[in-house]
């Protein structure tokens, strides 16, 4: 007659130590369920679009904000007040002169210097200011600093701009200055960084240095034709390649002036390329994207 209470005690305490470890597991699932949707729960920042507005805002007169950028620079500049190297009233999503100190001041923090903290994003830079506070989608990388392209330097990223540029053509590429490079004084200091190079047009037609003008603008190039009358150099294009986060100041100011339809000199005067020989303003990651 015991058995069966002895039998039902056993069940009650097994019953009780099992409701126990659920329980346990329970609280232990929720609380991986909290950190995953905190992890969720944080932004997302483009790095395309913070490295276009980190070109274009700057020269800027005021605080316009670069269509699509905004909310992204918003992100960083916030993570940038975080660190106590901006001001809260640049926190607005305008990447001006504030902002670009600010991140150049960041980029020095992580032990940086020249090109490495020229206050335009870096892939690495950006990973680390994202930390707990948001997360980095389409990254932008120059490659290497010393690929070449016919012999001439450049980075793998304005390497593989110009092989594109060069596909939509029938005559080939030919570079008379590549980046990394100050030996051109009458380059005004945009040869200086990357993803800026000159191309030799003495042996094409008109028409086609026209259409290679527009070839490079096709896959993200911010390309005009040079001749005699704007300076002391012969006819030749002048080419920045758009979101290289390589770029010294000068060749970042053409991004903006080509953006707003100038032509990246000292004048800042109306682009004089022929309509037909324009498109769209792009940059090379969209242009792969198609």
């Amino acid at each position: 007659m015991h058995l069966p209470v002895l039998h039902t005690g056993r069940s009650r305490r097994w019953l009780l130590s099992r409701g126990a470890a659920v329980a346990a597991a329970a609280v232990g699932a929720n609380t991986v369920l909290a950190v995953d949707a905190s992890a969720r729960a944080l932004p997302v920042v483009d790095m395309e679009m913070v490295l276009l507005a980190a070109q274009v805002d700057p020269p800027k007169s005021g605080t316009g904000l670069t269509p699509g950028a905004a909310s992204h620079v918003l992100e960083v500049e916030r993570a940038l007040q975080a660190k106590g190297l901006l001001s809260s009233g640049a926190v607005d999503g305008h990447y001006g002169t504030s902002t670009v100190a600010a991140y150049a001041a960041w980029q020095r923090s992580l032990g940086y210097s020249g090109l490495d903290a020229n206050g335009f994003p870096g892939p690495t830079s950006l990973t680390s200011l994202a930390d707990g506070r948001f997360t980095v989608t389409r990254a932008v990388s120059p490659g290497s600093r010393s690929s070449t392209y016919g012999g001439v330097r450049v980075n793998t990223r304005t390497r593989d701009m110009l092989a594109a540029a060069d596909a939509l053509l029938s005559w080939s590429l030919v570079l008379s200055q590549g980046s990394y490079t100050s030996t051109n004084p009458s380059s005004a200091g945009t040869h200086d960084g990357g993803g800026v190079v000159d191309l030799s047009v003495t042996n094409l037609t008109t028409t086609q240095r026209w259409q290679t003008v527009l070839a490079l603008r096709t896959v993200g190039f911010a390309a005009w034709l040079r001749n005699p009358s704007q300076g002391s150099w012969p006819y030749h294009i002048h080419a920045v390649a758009i979101s290289d986060s390589d770029l010294a100041p000068a060749a970042a100011n053409q991004v903006h002036d080509y953006y707003v339809g100038k032509n990246g000199l000292a004048n800042h005067a109306a682009d004089d390329t022929p309509t037909a020989y324009r498109t769209a303003f792009t940059w090379w990651e969209t242009y792969r994207r198609g």
